[in-house]
This record gives C-alpha cells, structure tokens and sequence, in this order.
C-alpha cells in the first residue's frame, strides 16, 4: 500500500507540473503553450550537452554559436566565451570578459563565488581568420585567437553592437544601434571607415547583421533602406528603399530592416518588419520582385527556395526566383519561432517554449520535435540552430548547449 501511495502520489506530482505554468495564463496563452500531436516520422537524438553559465537570461540578445576548425563556440551575456569540440563536447579553452572588482582582503572568494559586472556581450559570435570575435553592448569589440582564446585585440566604437560582426577580405563590418556602421581591420582592429545612416524616433530593438560578399558591406537600416559599400573604401555603391515610412504615429512608421540580408547568385533576399520581403540585385540594387511578409528572423535557403517566419511565427517557402508562395505553417502561431535553418531534407526551428520542429522542405508539414528548454522564458530557444550536415546546435537562454542530430 506505501508504495502504490508513493507511486500515485508522484505521477500526480508529475501531471501537475506540466499544468503549474498555466495556473498564471489566460486562455490565449494556453492555447498557444499547447502544442497539436503530430506523426513525427523520426526521433532527433541529442549527442552532448554544455553549460555556458548563466545564459543570456530575459535580456535582448541574438548571441548564438559559431562552428569553424572542428569546435563550437558560443559565449553568454555575462561575459563568458567558450571553445568546444564539435563532436564530444569538451570545452577546450574559455576566456571570462565579466569585471571583477579587486578590492580588499577577500577578493579572491568573491570571484571565486560572484559573477561579476556583466560584459554584456550581445553582438557574435562570428569566426575567421583563425580568430573569434564579439561585440557588447557598451560598444567594445573584442578578438580572441580561435585556437588558445588569447586575446589578439580590444576596441570600442560608438553604439551598441548587438548583431553579429560580418567579416570578409580582412575587414570586420559592425552594424550598431546608434545606426553607425564600422568597418575594422580584422588583424589589428583598428577603423578602415564608417558610414553613418539616419536612427528613426522609435525603432525595433535590435538592428541587421550586416552581410560581407564580393567586396561589398551590404546593411539593412532602420528606415527601411539596404545600403551596399565598397568593402575596402566604405564607398556607397547604392542604396534601395524597401519600404517606406506610412501612418500617423511612430509605432506605424516603424519600417526596420532588422534582420540579416541573404545573398545567394548575385541577389539579396531582405525583409521588413512592416510587410516588404524583397529580391535585388547584387550588383546595380534593382528590385528584381517584392512580396508582403513581415519578419524580424532571419532568412534561409535551399535550392531556389527562400524560407521565412513572420512576425506572427508562421512559415512560409517561396520561390525565390519570383516570389511564389509554396507554402504556408501556421499551427506553430504565436510561439516566437526563430529563423527556420535547413538541415538535411528538413527545416528546423526554436521556440520560447523550448521546443525544436522539424519541418519537410517539401510542404511543409511538421515531422518532428524535441524538447531542449522548459516552459519557462528563461529556458527558451531564442537563436536559429546552427548547422553543420545532419547535427544542429542550439542554446537556450538559460545558458544550455545542445548538440542534436537529425536522423
């Protein structure tokens, strides 16, 4: 009898605690934290799991890993930057950017037992040249050699940086918030040039990944407009507006660019947040065609077919050659999906709940999922996965590593 008691009492210990989190929502939210069941036709496999500290926890952040020479690196808004190797998950080298004040006899335990003043880093993480680089929210740039973690350089400029750093023929491309763009030596850090566009009164927080291809600097503003400059000189080569500012208030107007510019044979595919998902092209900044999604999440690519996640977590495949809707996802509305990354035949993508889905490429249709996070925001999936063949990388806010493959 004690254990049938024991038993029924921790299966009901168990069924409460998936409900507990909706005790504090309203019926909407539940009915979005509910997820559909699906004929999930493979079971992803997770193969290591990290601990990068204390994460970026509810603050803005699009910091997400970076693959290159065999490791994994990641880095979490306090301060931490960590190397891992890509297969077995061993950290192989991590460099601390937190402050630690060394004052007074027991300063030693206190870093030993504190975090310190949080770096805030934000902006990364962005690899090569043998070398990694991040950016802060106090504007400081910081390089570390890729294999050991030294430091090769520290630099500030003037701006938040908090989209990752673009790099290409030796130059870093910064793009900041206070809507100044930075080009820097990558060896030495020091500024090749700066182009400067117009910060509107209200914007979305956050600003574009600048994108560096065929010697050209290629940034998406906050007034709607994508800017290309000669990569050596900062020279503007064009400028395109996508949209343009309409309505009465400034919530209205607000017409961001704020997610990276994908370039792919000689065209850019970029969207807004107001509803203008364009293709130009690369080399005279013609509009080749235009459609009306809305988007803050980054978007990909396989083949001739574009993929997005609108600002309501829809998903969509287009042609990318004309603009022709494929098709459409909805049953996923209302999760704050991230960018969906191809990955083999699928599409994968995050959400605050801290669920991964795999979607066919070819409809659509949901396959697959995986919880990595829990329901609370703080172990929500906030970044796209990171892919490399069939093994995706994500992190949680909470500070979470994840290695999975995709069968």
């Amino acid at each position: 009898m004690r254990v049938y008691l024991i038993a029924l009492t921790g299966a009901i210990l168990l069924s409460s605690c998936s409900t507990v989190s909706d005790w504090f929502a309203d019926d909407e939210e539940i009915a979005i934290r509910r997820l559909q069941p699906i004929e999930a036709q493979f079971k992803p496999t997770e193969l290591w799991e990290q601990d990068l500290g204390k994460g970026v926890s509810y603050y803005y952040s699009r910091l997400e890993p970076a693959l290159a020479y065999g490791k994994v690196y990641a880095a979490n808004r306090q301060g931490l930057v960590s190397a891992f190797d890509q297969k077995t998950g061993k950290r192989v080298w991590k460099q601390n950017f937190a402050v630690f004040e060394d004052k007074g006899m027991f300063s030693g335990l206190k870093k030993l037992w504190s975090y310190g003043t949080p770096a805030k880093l934000a902006g990364g993480v962005s690899v090569a040249y043998d070398t990694v680089y991040v950016g802060t929210e106090n504007g400081e740039v910081i390089a570390l050699d890729a294999a050991s973690g030294e430091v090769k350089w520290r630099v500030m400029v003037k701006g938040e940086i908090i989209s990752s750093p673009a790099i290409d023929e030796g130059v870093v491309v910064l793009n900041t918030g206070s809507g100044m763009v930075f080009a820097l030596d990558a060896a030495t850090g020091a500024e090749i040039w700066t182009y400067e566009s117009e910060v509107p009164p209200l914007s979305l927080r956050g600003v574009s990944a600048p994108a560096a291809v065929n010697g050209g600097a290629i940034i998406g503003t906050a007034t709607g407009k994508l800017v290309v400059n000669i990569l050596g000189t900062g020279q503007t080569a064009w400028e395109q507006v996508i949209t343009s500012a309409s309505g009465v208030t400034e919530l209205e107007r607000i017409v961001d660019i704020d997610s990276q510019p994908l370039v792919s044979a000689g065209i850019i595919y970029v969207i807004t947040y107001d509803g203008s998902l364009a293709a130009v092209e690369l080399r005279s900044g013609r509009v080749i065609w235009k459609r009306e999604y809305k988007s803050y999440s980054r978007l990909t690519m396989a083949g001739s077919t574009l993929f997005l996640v609108d600002v309501n977590s829809n998903v969509y495949a287009l042609d990318s050659r004309n603009g022709v809707e494929l098709w459409s996802q909805g049953k996923l509305k209302q999760r704050t999906l991230t960018a969906a990354v191809p990955v083999g035949e699928y599409l994968v993508a995050g959400d605050k709940y801290g669920f991964l889905h795999w979607f066919n490429q070819s409809d659509g249709k949901i396959v697959a999922r995986m919880e990595v996070g829990g329901d609370d925001e703080d172990e929500s999936i906030y970044a796209a996965p990171v892919v490399d063949g069939k093994v995706l990388y994500t992190q949680t806010r909470d500070g979470k590593l994840v290695a999975i493959q995709t069968p």
